[in-house]
This record gives structure tokens, C-alpha cells and sequence, in this order.
């Protein structure tokens, strides 16, 4: 797969304009008067003319305008983003762009987190930053769902900054994916997108050695416009459809993750070596130990703890990636590219080679360690009462996981090569961390993750909820309060940091969340004086209630997405005013970023390996790359768990299951499975024969004829009827209002379409606070 190399020096904030903008500018700058507020147009021009991202900054600058004039250019400015007419790039800095016109060609290019459809526009002009986000209404009933790929005449509707709403005027017929990702079989490919819905059928010469069952890449061939599937070219042989690894070699295909490291790369990451004492300080008396699960790979963080006046002495070690990864070498271009490792059940896509990510860069017990190390003190209630960084060499005492960690902490006993109260040591600091994190109120959401279960052979045995232990939770703890001292040291230095924000939900989330609590008499306050803590109040009211699941779930779709960002927002979940990725440089490129610019600040090692100008001239490209590489990692991962559980639910299809409905639409319902959070479709036609309708919310439908009601939230009992490994979709039958439904023996029947009560379901969580 080609590599990507980071943004060339100068696309930041220090870019020059165009030389064809040079004369534009001249001309504005010309009939400017100094000190005298320009016109709404005037601005716009001077955007267009600077083609490239300004700030409130140099706007006020170029125009003469002092600091009492500054609050009436920040609503001019927001009016002209509210309008259209200019983009928000990053926190505080504006591109032009001119609002799209009614109607454009739009191509499609996959779907949000409701399932809905998104789109972005064919001409659009890189310059001008990212291209607005199109949400596609939904076909018409009878038409076929727009597949990724696929591109549309659209009417086009401004809803907002780099927002709008599209409705498809006509279906082109460059409607081909650039390429196909499927199984091939009987001379035809069966896309493993359930999206896709085309049919391609290979010729014979174009095969290029693939065989029945193997899963491939292939590539649309020119064809006139008859009716049938289209034609192919097979490019590539990916794997063996049933064999253990297909789930997640389709995974890594279909979301274009890189897979394979350059060759130079791999020679950098092969010539590694230990570190020395020179230059840094001597921690290999300190009993560190590492605490991760117990399928862990690689070991990044280690902690230790002990009592100190009162309070507590805490050391957070991290492994020194960035004396590896140097700036702009060919490790470090990889990394950039792929901005974070990627976890499937059976394998792990690293950001570095395993040279480093499983060798020097892991901490590994008994073993010389290189790292960056935050020493932080807390009095007894939690509080911080000071921190320090430093460059240090370590060994640690030992690798533990969760289980033996929550055992020693329950049974009181000692892991091997463990000091007698070190375990009592970290809780003793955790409890301490907890209570100031109740003192902030942060957003705590009960929604475990799915951990699949494979054999030796990578067959799946079961998909069961992940157990969050205390053990869990402390490892959580310390990292957070090192990330924090990361954001709070950078700034204190005056140094670039790549913070790690989450804002507010948005006005138009939050008022759909709010009209769903309604709806359950929960109630919040308004945007401007909402606080994490108000969440925290409602799942506690629906602590151990039927719709306890449903809400934590509803709040989570609620809350904005956490981002990188060089400009700072705080983190609205933790409750946390600075917060920047600090613990986990060998899987997340912004930690690397982070540690280079504490080496700069702080001149550790005479600041080798220390963040560089260049660098720092391209954090808000950066930003948004590792932003865009992580949720395309998160989205493979959610995908890779849907693929073995349909996988494993194959083996039962016709079985009865205990469900909950966890979405309404005009075309069925959505259901997902108690025991192990299957998710999968009821259509509409499976229903029982009648006049269904939505209800204006659409949290239910309602037969006109059979009195039936199914809502969201409500148990419902389903049968199994179709479950697809290759693209991961399931179909079910619900037997409420189901005649013909029998429960098998032991199994109670619930038909007659009774109303039930709403019952909790399980559903992935997003990251822990350690992936925060």
C-alpha cells in the first residue's frame, strides 16, 4: 500500500498567500482606513484575496483595529461562518468559502453513526480546506440505499459551518466504486459491504489467479449500459473468506488502514538500540511495574506509588519512543501516516514496527528501559499539589495484568517479584484520585465494552461483555493525572501542545437528548450551563431501571467526539480544563508529538529528539489527520466485532432471543440481543400485516389495525433469521403479534403483542479514560 507522507512545511498558519493573491491584497489593503471598522464585504474579500487560513489575529491587525473594536469583528466573523461564506479551520483560524450552489453532484462516502447516509461534494478545491459534510435524507421506499462510491445529482440545503442537507435529484451512471472489496465466487464478486448492492461478475482473463472463496480487491472495468452485473478486474488476492484471519484482513481493506511498513522504515526500526545513563536520571531502584490485560502485547506505562506527607508520591514511566522516532525519518513519516495502532481480536495493526513497538519500546520486566517520567504529588483528598518531568533509564519490577492486580487487592496476596505494599500503595493513591474526580463531576458512562472469544485456531467461541474491574479504573486514574500535568507543563514552557479536547454537545444533539429524557421525565439544564455532572445526575436516577441501558446509550450518541487540536476547549467528559495524550506514544502519534515538545521545553538530553519548527508549523494539519486515523480505527474496530458476532450468531440462526428495539424507522426496527449485543434489523415486512406508523419522534411504531405498539427501549422477544459473516449484517423476526411464534421447550413464549417493559442491552463503550 503507497505510503503518505506528512503535510510539506509551509500549509500551516505560516504559510505566504499566492502569488496571484499578492495583487488582491495590495488593492484592499489600499482602500482600508486604518482604525475604522470594515464591511462585511470587505472582509470576505480580504479572506478570499489571502488564500490561506487568517485569524481574528492578523484581521485586526491588517485593518488597524484596536482591542474595543475586536468584539464587534468576532460577530462579524461569526456571522460571516454562520452565513457561509467563510469556514472555521481549526479554533481560531478562517479559509473563504463559497456556500455550495442548490444543486451539485455529490458523491457518497459511507454513513454516520445513526446509519444515515453522508456525502461531500466531486468539485471542491483542496485549498479551501476540508469539503463540507453532505447528510443525505434517506431513498424513497423501492429505491436501493446509496452505496459508498456511488455519486448523485443533489439538491443541497446550507444547515451550518460546513454542513448541509442533500436529497437526490437523479442517479448518474458513474455510480461505480473506484474499487471492490468482496468474495469471489462462481466467476461473479459479492461486495462484503451490506451498503454496496451491485452486482460484478469477473471474465475470465481478468480472474489473475483467484480462486472460489477467496476474498479480493478488484477494480470496475468500462461497459455500456446494459442491464446485469458489471464487469471487473480482479487486483488482488486477500485472504481465504472462513479462514481466522478474513475478518480482520477485511477490515484493514475496507477502510484503507496501512498494513505493510516501507522497507526503510523496518531498516530504521531493525538498527535500534538500548539507551544509556548518559543524560538521564536512574529510576531502576524504583519497583515500577506494568499493569495492562492479559492479552496485552506491547507494555508502554508503568506505575508506582508510595505515602508522603500526608498524601501521596506517585511516578508515571512512559516508554522514549521519540529517542527512536526521530522527526522526519522514515519511522516517523509511517507514524504520522498512520496516526495510531489498530486492535482486532486477532491481531494488532502497530503505528511503529515490532522491532520497537514489542522491543525497545516496550517495557519489559527485568529489562534496561529507556522513558519519560512524571513524578506528581497529591495531598490526601487528591488534590495535586505539585508535578516534575524527567528523562529517565528504568527496569521494571514486573508485568502484571488486571486479574492479578484486583486479586492481590481482594485475597491480599503478592504477585512474584512485587514489593509486600506496593499494591496497597497504588489503591491508597487511586482512592485519592477518585475523590477528586467526584469532586469534578465527570461523565461516566456504564456501557461495557464486547470482547470476542477465539480459539487456538482464531475461530470464534463467543463475544461476552469485557469485566471493568477496580483494577481497571486505577491504571485509568494515573494516566489521566499524567496527561493532565503533560498539558499543564507544555503550557507553562510556552510550548506547542497537541491537546486532547472534547467540546460541548452540540445544540442540535442536545436538544434530541433532551426530548428523549423528557419523554422519560429526565430533565436538563441548558447548554450554556451544563456541567458533565448533570449526565452523571441522570444515570444515577436510572441506575438499575429497565431503561438504564437506553439512556447511558442515548447519552453517548449525545456527546460530541473528542478531537486533537493545537488550540485548547478542555475536555468537557473529564471535566478537565487542559488535557493532552501524554502515556501512549508507541500506539498514538499526538502522545509523540507531546513528548517531543516536552523534550524541547524542557531540554532533556540537550533536547535530542525534541519537537522542530516544521512540526510545529503543521499541528493544525496534524491535528486533523490523527483525528481523521483514529475514528477510521475505531470504526474498523466496531466493524471488526459486528463481523464475529455474525460469525458466531451463523450457528444459530432460528434460535429465540431475549432483545430490546434500539432504533425506529420508517422501514423497521433495529433490535439488539441481551446476551451479547447483537444488533441487527426487523423489516417492515416481517411485521405483522397492517398499516404501520411513525410516530413524529420516531421512537415508535403503531399498527392501525392489530393495536400493536413497538417502541424504543421496549423487550422483545426475536428469532434469529439470517446472520452474514462477509458483511456482518443479521435480520430478525420479532414475535410479538407473531401467530405462528413457539417458543422452544423451557423458553417462555412471549406473543400477543403485549407492551413490555424496556430492559437493558449491551453495547460497545467508547475507550476507557486510559484511551481518552
Amino acid at each position: 500500500m503507497p505510503r503518505r507522507a506528512p503535510p510539506l512545511k509551509g500549509f500551516g498558519v505560516r504559510s505566504r498567500a499566492p502569488l496571484g493573491k499578492k495583487s488582491a491584497l495590495h488593492r484592499i489593503a489600499a482602500t482600508a482606513e486604518p482604525g475604522v471598522m470594515p464591511t462585511l464585504e470587505k472582509l470576505r474579500e480580504f479572506i478570499q484575496a489571502a488564500g490561506q487560513r487568517v485569524g481574528k489575529t492578523e484581521i485586526a491587525a491588517h485593518f488597524g483595529l484596536n482591542s474595543d473594536q475586536r468584539i464587534e469583528l468576532r460577530g462579524m466573523l461569526r456571522e460571516l461562518t454562520e452565513s457561509g461564506h467563510a469556514t472555521p479551520i481549526g479554533r481560531k483560524g478562517l479559509i473563504a468559502h463559497d456556500r455550495l450552489p442548490d444543486m451539485a453532484v455529490v458523491e457518497m462516502t459511507g454513513t454516520d453513526p445513526d446509519g444515515d447516509p453522508i456525502a461531500r461534494p466531486v468539485q471542491w478545491d483542496k485549498a479551501n480546506g476540508p469539503p463540507p459534510i453532505i447528510y443525505m435524507h434517506r431513498e424513497a421506499a423501492g429505491q436501493p440505499a446509496l452505496a459508498p462510491g456511488q455519486r448523485v445529482l443533489a439538491r443541497l440545503k446550507f444547515i451550518g459551518i460546513g454542513r448541509y442537507e442533500g436529497r437526490t435529484f437523479k442517479r448518474l451512471h458513474s455510480t461505480a466504486p473506484t474499487r471492490i472489496l468482496g468474495v469471489f465466487e462462481d466467476g461473479r464478486i459479492t461486495p462484503t459491504d451490506r451498503r454496496q448492492k451491485a452486482d460484478w461478475r469477473v471474465p475470465a482473463n481478468e480472474v489473475n489467479g483467484a480462486r472460489p472463496g477467496d476474498i479480493v480487491l478488484a477494480e470496475p472495468l468500462p461497459s455500456g449500459h446494459g442491464l446485469g452485473a458489471r464487469p471487473a478486474r480482479i487486483i488482488e488476492r486477500i485472504g481465504k473468506m472462513g479462514e481466522a484471519r478474513a475478518v480482520s484482513l477485511i477490515c484493514i481493506h475496507a477502510h484503507g488502514i496501512p498494513d505493510v511498513f516501507p522497507e526503510e522504515a523496518l531498516e530504521e526500526a531493525e538498527a535500534a538500540k538500548g539507551v544509556t545513563k548518559r543524560g538521564r536520571e536512574d529510576l531502576r531502584a524504583i519497583p515500577l511495574v506494568t499493569i495492562d490485560g492479559e492479552d496485552a502485547r506491547d507494555f508502554d506505562d508503568a506505575v508506582w506509588a508510595e505515602p508522603s506527607e500526608g498524601g501521596w508520591r506517585c511516578l508515571v514511566a512512559i516508554a522514549d519512543v521519540a529517542h527512536y522516532v526521530k522527526p522526519d525519518s522514515a519511522l516517523d513519516r509511517e507514524a504520522w501516516a498512520r496516526g495510531n495502532s489498530v486492535y482486532f481480536p486477532d491481531r494488532v495493526v502497530p503505528m511503529l514496527p515490532e522491532a520497537l513497538s514489542n522491543g525497545w519500546c516496550s517495557l519489559r520486566p527485568k529489562e534496561d528501559r529507556g522513558c519519560l517520567f512524571v513524578e506528581m504529588n497529591f495531598d490526601k483528598s487528591g488534590t495535586k499539589t505539585s508535578h516534575r518531568f524527567g528523562r529517565g533509564i528504568m527496569k521494571s519490577a514486573a508485568r502484571l495484568t488486571y486479574e492479578q492486580v484486583q486479586e492481590a487487592r481482594d485475597a491480599g496476596s503478592v504477585p512474584d517479584g512485587v514489593p509486600d505494599d506496593l499494591i496497597t500503595h497504588l489503591y491508597g493513591a487511586f482512592d485519592a484520585l477518585l475523590a477528586d474526580r467526584a469532586r469534578r463531576g465527570t461523565l461516566d458512562l456504564d456501557l461495557p465494552e464486547r470482547r470476542v472469544l477465539l480459539d487456538a485456531k482464531g475461530q470464534v467461541q463467543g463475544v461476552v461483555p469485557r469485566t471493568r474491574l477496580d483494577s481497571h479504573k486505577l491504571i485509568e486514574e494515573f494516566m489521566v493525572a499524567a496527561n493532565v500535568c503533560a498539558a499543564e507543563e507544555l503550557e507553562r514552557l510556552s510550548q506547542p501542545c497537541m491537546y486532547r479536547v472534547h467540546d460541548r454537545p452540540s445544540d442540535e444533539k442536545l436538544e434530541g437528548l433532551r426530548q428523549f429524557l423528557q419523554s422519560l421525565d429526565l430533565n436538563l439544564p441548558a447548554r450554556d450551563r451544563l456541567h458533565p455532572r448533570d449526565f452523571g445526575g441522570i444515570l444515577e436516577r436510572v441506575k438499575d431501571r429497565p431503561e438504564e441501558r437506553l439512556v447511558n446509550e442515548a447519552v453517548l450518541r449525545g456527546q460530541s467526539q473528542a478531537a486533537y487540536d493545537p488550540e485548547n476547549i478542555g475536555h468537557f467528559g473529564l471535566a478537565l480544563s487542559r488535557y493532552a495524550h501524554f502515556t501512549s506514544p508507541i500506539r498514538r502519534y499526538a502522545d509523540l508529538l507531546v513528548h517531543r515538545a516536552l523534550i524541547r521545553g524542557l531540554n532533556l538530553s540537550k533536547g535530542e529528539g525534541g519537537l522542530t519548527d516544521a512540526e510545529t508549523a503543521r499541528f493544525p494539519d496534524t491535528a486533523e489527520h490523527i483525528t481523521s486515523t483514529e475514528r477510521r480505527a475505531a470504526a474498523a474496530e466496531r466493524e471488526a466485532v459486528d463481523r464475529y458476532l455474525a460469525a458466531f450468531m451463523a450457528t444459530r440462526v432460528g434460535e429465540l432471543f431475549e432483545a430490546r428495539i434500539s432504533g425506529v424507522t420508517r422501514f423497521g426496527l433495529f433490535v439488539t440481543v441481551e446476551e451479547n449485543g447483537a444488533s441487527g434489523i426487523v423489516p417492515l415486512a416481517s411485521l405483522p400485516d397492517d398499516r404501520w406508523t411513525l410516530d413524529e419522534a420516531g421512537r415508535g411504531l403503531s399498527g392501525r389495525n392489530t393495536g400493536l405498539t413497538f417502541s424504543l427501549g421496549q423487550a422483545v422477544e426475536v428469532r434469529l433469521a439470517e446472520a452474514t459473516p462477509r458483511t456482518g449484517g443479521m435480520v430478525f423476526a420479532i414475535m410479538q403479534g407473531d401467530p405462528s411464534a413457539v417458543a422452544p421447550r423451557g423458553a417462555r413464549s412471549r406473543a400477543g403483542g403485549k407492551r413490555l417493559s424496556k430492559s437493558p442491552a449491551r453495547r460497545p463503550s467508547e475507550r476507557s479514560s486510559r484511551r481518552q
